[in-house]
């Protein structure tokens, strides 16, 4: 196999947005996207192939599931009129040396199929506290409130301007590593409308609070069905269980890595 491929098993439909879920600070990116795969109805159509990830399946319900796999549903979505929703989620972090090419690999498929837009799900620390990727994890510099920040990154004019539409601050500077620094600067260098949602979570546990305040923003950009947060909270220890019993029992090491990125984060 020469490179990662993202198969798929149903087309394309056009005017589709991507919404991507890689590890987090506080689980966030996990929790969210668990949430809207139970609340936007979506379905699993597949994932992405490479021989340099884990011989593993992360069982759910009985059911074996990729570690990086992709979800569908027919949603509308604010951006230019969007009808369908794909999410590509992962508890794995994605070692450094397949990032590039899993970058390239994704928006290549998305040059192919014409995506419209696409939306980073990701959190950074709070103020005066470590993260917990290892050093993954982004450092962000903004303007901190009392209340959970949710910030924006913007590949190009229009998400900026987009991103300041809905209320979110801009990202003052920082570093974004991983999977989402490197989708966002190809996304920069092809002028693709593509945005990153971050939230300021606690790094000590699955932070479902924060995931309920950027489930709140993604309303913005889902308009014809209404996201609860509310219940989020009051699932949240099942959520984080459910997460954390997915990843117990599987090694954390890859064959091909030996930095602090050959994790699965859990």
């Amino acid at each position: 196999m020469e490179g990662p491929i993202v198969k798929l098993n149903k087309p394309v439909k056009e005017k589709t947005l991507v919404i991507t879920c890689f590890p987090s600070i506080g689980m966030v990116s996990s929790i969210v996207a668990h949430y809207l795969i139970d609340n936007l109805e979506l379905e699993f159509v597949g994932g992405v192939i490479d021989d340099r990830l884990p011989p593993l399946a992360i069982v759910k319900n009985g059911e074996p599931l990729p570690p990086i796999r992709a979800y569908s549903g027919k949603r509308k979505c604010s951006i230019r009129g969007c009808d369908e929703v794909i999410l590509l989620m992962s508890e794995l972090v994605v070692p450094d040396p397949l990032v590039h090419r899993l970058v390239w690999s994704m928006l290549e498929w998305s040059k192919e199929n014409n995506i419209e837009a696409g939306v980073l799900i990701d959190a950074f620390a709070k103020d005066g506290l470590s993260g917990s990727l290892d050093g993954s994890e982004p450092v962000i510099n903004y303007e901190d409130t009392e209340a959970i920040d949710v910030i924006g990154i913007g590949a190009n004019e229009t998400t900026r301007e987009l991103l300041s539409s809905m209320g979110i601050q801009l990202a003052e500077s920082g570093v974004v590593r991983g999977m989402n620094g490197g989708l966002l600067a190809e996304a920069m260098r092809r002028g693709i409308d593509t945005m990153s949602l971050m939230v300021e979570a606690d790094p000590r546990f699955p932070d479902a609070r924060a995931a309920a305040a950027l489930i709140e923003h993604l309303n913005l950009l889902l308009p014809t069905i209404d996201l609860d947060h509310k219940p989020l909270l009051q699932e949240a220890e099942e959520i984080e269980l459910s997460i954390k019993a997915m990843m117990e029992g599987m090694d954390l090491n890859l064959e091909h890595s030996s930095g602090p990125n050959s994790m699965l984060y859990g």
